[in-house]
């Protein structure tokens, strides 16, 4: 039974339409979105999905397959929520200043939660999408993603990057996004792995990923002091890194500077290979910027590290973990002939320690969000 169908079992009557929209792996450029910094993500073929229809109370209901059978119910105007249900309420909370009314949400995902894939960008985006439909109002893409990420600050209380939402939005097939998260421009990068004779494997690492637990937030902070103690507006306006490192006493904040300026620089290499159909080249960039995670930022955790380890050993192009870290997703660039020995390895590298197998997901940039036919 798909989601249109249960939707009418849930509220007994037929859904308005559905809306989908995707998760998102981030090619390279990690924890530069909030530093008004450049990034490269794209869309996944696993996503969210959203079945809508109007109520005319102000009541915004909503319920989730994966989520128990509990439904929520709220004011469109805001209400107290918490756990998986913050996300369509909080995006209702924003529209409400459009004219959004009332609504009933069926959401259903095939996206796995907790890998750092993106997860709550796409229960936003799909929403979001579903309700300006729903009654009309017109809101352009890119500031869609803008109340997607302000819902998800100000009523979700996680203080998320540009990125997520943008790339689940704007992004498509054989794409990635180029998006500058200063000037919110972005453009489409061609990125077709299998094309190139290239695989490019997600690899969950069953480390759950939360952004809420407080590093993240840690870590913006750090890169936000850093700024003020180098008078620029963001770490994006560091120019000179060595006289930037020079300045600062702190050693963490040392390093924070160094992964987000290096990391910026590692965007722009990317995309100058992608455009020359280098795609092949990406490994050592990948490798670089995992490290820089993992030593400067120290945002890693150990199944990542082995990931990246035991695939660069089987012969892999490179890797590097994806999303915000401290548990999650790594990406791994491989020629497509040594694709199943490098998952061998990893999964050896696994059994090895004790630690659950790690899941393999599908990796191809794909479509964005949009309303399902």
């Amino acid at each position: 039974m798909n989601v249109r169908e249960r939707f009418a079992e849930v509220f007994g009557r037929p859904p308005e339409g559905v809306w989908r929209a995707p998760g998102r792996i981030n090619l390279i450029g990690e924890h530069t979105d909030y530093n008004d910094g450049l990034v490269l993500p794209f869309a996944l073929p696993m996503g969210v999905s959203v079945a809508a229809a109007r109520r005319d109370d102000g009541v915004l209901e909503v319920r989730s397959l994966q989520a128990g059978g509990e439904t929520v119910r709220v004011p469109v105007a805001g209400g107290s929520v918490s756990g998986w249900a913050t996300y369509p309420v909080g995006m209702a909370w924003v529209l409400h200043e459009y004219g959004i009314g009332g609504a009933s949400l069926l959401v259903d995902s095939d996206l796995p939660q907790g890998a750092g894939l993106s997860s709550s960008a796409a229960l936003l985006c799909a929403t979001g999408l579903a309700l300006c439909d729903l009654y009309g109002v017109e809101v352009e893409r890119p500031e869609l993603a803008r109340l997607a990420q302000r819902a998800e600050w100000d009523f979700a209380g996680v203080p998320s990057g540009l990125m997520d939402p943008s790339a689940s939005l704007l992004a498509t097939a054989g794409h990635a996004l180029m998006l500058d998260c200063r000037s919110g421009l972005s453009s489409r990068v061609p990125f077709a792995p299998e094309e190139a004779g290239l695989t490019l494997l997600a690899i969950d690492t069953r480390a759950g990923h939360t952004l809420a637990d407080g590093g993240y937030a840690r870590r913006r902070a750090e890169c936000e002091r850093a700024a003020g103690l180098l008078g620029v507006a963001a770490l994006r306006d560091v120019k000179d890194l060595a006289g930037a490192l020079g300045s600062l006493r702190d050693p963490v904040l040392r390093r924070r500077v160094q992964h987000v300026v290096t990391e910026n620089h590692r965007v722009e290499a990317a995309v100058g290979l992608l455009r020359a159909g280098a795609a092949a080249e990406l490994g050592a960039l990948l490798t670089a910027s995992h490290l820089s995670l993992r030593d400067q930022f120290e945002v890693s955790w150990p199944q990542a590290d082995a990931v990246v380890d035991a695939a660069t050993r089987a012969g892999a192009r490179g890797g590097r973990m994806t999303g915000g870290g401290f548990g999650g997703s790594v990406i791994v660039l491989t020629a497509a002939d040594r694709a199943e020995r490098t998952r061998a390895a990893v999964e050896e590298a696994f059994a090895a320690r004790g630690w659950a197998a790690p899941a393999f997901l599908a990796a191809t940039p794909s479509q964005g969000a949009r309303r399902l036919a």
